[in-house]
């Protein structure tokens, strides 16, 4: 795997905190950092995504793909899953996280709370290297719905 991140500056002017990431599956994500009052010279324009932001937002769909897949394979009829992640980040640098919250809806025709429970532990426990590799600084927890469609 690979990925080629590039900063962008704004507009040619060389400042500001806009990147932009070329992945090795030939797709691009777009990333910025907060507008910094104090140095403006040294923040972002807030027209794409925190990098850590787009860390979560990975791991959030690390975890669902498993989910939804571990589900398919079991022969559940899985219609839809979204999670909302929630998460708290250390006070000093490096700003790890330090507490992520993951919550689940999926929906299903006859999904049963032991088979979607299964699927997030396995998720967790096993298939997802996103949140076991954030799980080395952060407590995560997970919680769930299971919605009759």
């Amino acid at each position: 795997m690979e990925c080629t991140v590039s900063w962008t500056g704004a507009a040619g002017t060389r400042s500001g905190m806009g990147f932009i990431a070329e992945t090795g599956s030939g797709h691009v994500l777009a990333m910025d950092g907060a507008p910094d009052a104090a140095h403006p010279s040294n923040g972002g324009q807030n027209l794409a995504p925190r990098p850590m932001e787009a860390v979560l937002a990975g791991t959030g769909g690390c975890t669902a793909y498993d989910v939804v897949l571990i589900l398919k394979r079991g022969r559940h009829d899985v219609r839809g899953c979204s999670v909302k992640l929630t998460s708290e980040r250390a006070e000093t640098e490096p700003k790890v996280f330090t507490r992520i919250h993951m919550h689940f809806t999926v929906t299903g025709k006859g999904l049963s709370q032991v088979a979607v429970e299964r699927a997030i532990a396995m998720s967790h426990e096993k298939y997802c290297s996103a949140s076991i590799m954030l799980g080395k600084t952060a407590e995560i927890t997970t919680g769930f719905d299971v919605v009759e469609v």
